[in-house]
């Protein structure tokens, strides 16, 4: 195991041992104790009291974060000529169809978003062993196989995000940057947690959340008080 830094020695040192904060004073404390030199992002861990072996406690949806990710979302979109223009206003980065169907199954899978049509998912139901370990299929759940093309591509290049519990029962994503002032990262967050509430499966007994965990790139985590999180 490497040695902790000067720098990350005094970044724990600003992490109280055993204490659980508030929404609010982990958005400001995420900040402090991150010493990458780049700009890292901040994650969200939420361990949830479901079962996702069980299909009637699968937990998983998208939301649009208030001040975005922070990120330059790399978006394809896969459509029919006529819906081109449309994608390409709306500020897709590669629009087209037969083209880039090719140039994935060659194994090309440089974008971060794929957006597509219903009528156009017969083709790209081939490309599933290509697109699915990379978590780029598109899913209709997700908001991504949609006739508004437009509209998804605009909602995808300002912050919406899809999230999916793992079979540890955790959901795990990015909410911005430490770039962002504290209010934005705990808006953000709220954000999100707002929506992971909002999916509790009718089948889930018991403490829906059991824990929240804010940390950034390379940072260690934060434990948040759950109860915070509605907190002005």
């Amino acid at each position: 195991m490497s040695k902790l830094t000067k720098n990350q020695k005094l970044a724990l040192g600003k992490i109280e041992a055993g204490k659980t904060y508030s929404l609010k004073e982990a958005s400001a404390l995420v900040k402090e104790i991150t010493t990458t030199k780049f700009d890292a992002s901040v994650d969200v861990d939420v361990r949830l009291g479901v079962d996702p072996r069980k299909a009637n406690q699968m937990v998983r949806g998208v939301v649009s974060l208030p001040h975005g990710t922070g990120k330059q979302i790399r978006v394809l979109a896969l459509c029919t000529p006529d819906k081109e223009a449309e994608a390409t206003a709306a500020g897709a980065d590669y629009v087209g169809l037969d083209e880039y169907i090719n140039k994935i199954k060659g194994g090309w899978t440089d974008v971060d978003v794929i957006i597509t049509m219903p009528s156009i998912m017969g083709k790209i139901g081939a490309l599933g062993r290509v697109l699915g370990p990379r978590g780029l299929m598109p899913n209709p759940k997700s908001g991504t196989v949609t006739n508004e093309i437009g509209n998804a591509v605009k909602e995808v290049k300002q912050g919406k995000i899809d999230f999916k519990v793992d079979k540890a029962g955790i959901v795990h994503t990015s909410i911005g940057k430490v770039s962002f002032n504290a209010d934005q990262i705990r808006d953000n967050a709220k954000e999100f947690i707002a929506a992971l509430i909002k999916l509790k499966p009718s089948a889930a007994k018991g403490t829906y959340i059991k824990s929240i965990y804010l940390s950034s790139t390379m940072s260690a985590g934060i434990k948040i008080d759950p109860k915070s999180v509605d907190e002005l």
